[in-house]
């Protein structure tokens, strides 16, 4: 598991100063990015290679608000290492002294070439990335 922190800015919010829907997408994509780092990688390595880990199943359950200002802790774990696919699960959570669960999310991702067809894993991606257990 990586542990990735944000700070809710203005622009991800609605009249209300609450977080819209579909900015915990961007904030799991953020650490996805993140998780690849603290593996000593990164998604633009990855691209260089010829390969691309587009989205095909995405989901979020929300549980409470995030809100302007708020300094977001993103947990992001690997749950799934296929042949050709992976899964991360997102833990979302408002940051303090009692940490409050805010959305719970997962996304799945292809392993696809330039062409857009589906293609192994590299076997460096399987060693950068061990799924946790």
């Amino acid at each position: 598991m990586v542990e990735a922190r944000l700070r809710v800015i203005y622009g991800d919010t609605d009249q209300m100063g609450v977080v819209y829907y579909a900015n915990y997408f961007r904030y799991f994509e953020f650490a996805r990015s993140e998780f690849f780092r603290a593996h000593g990688g990164s998604y633009r390595e990855f691209e260089r290679s010829g390969l691309m880990l587009p989205v095909v199943e995405a989901s979020a359950q929300y549980k409470a608000s995030a809100r302007y200002d708020d300094l977001l802790v993103i947990r992001t774990t690997l749950s799934e290492l296929r042949r050709a696919s992976l899964v991360f699960t997102y833990e979302l959570l408002r940051d303090g002294e009692s940490p409050e669960l805010l959305c719970l999310g997962r996304t799945k991702h292809a392993c696809v070439g330039r062409d857009g067809r589906p293609t192994r894993m590299p076997e460096a991606i399987n060693r950068l990335l061990p799924p946790d257990a």
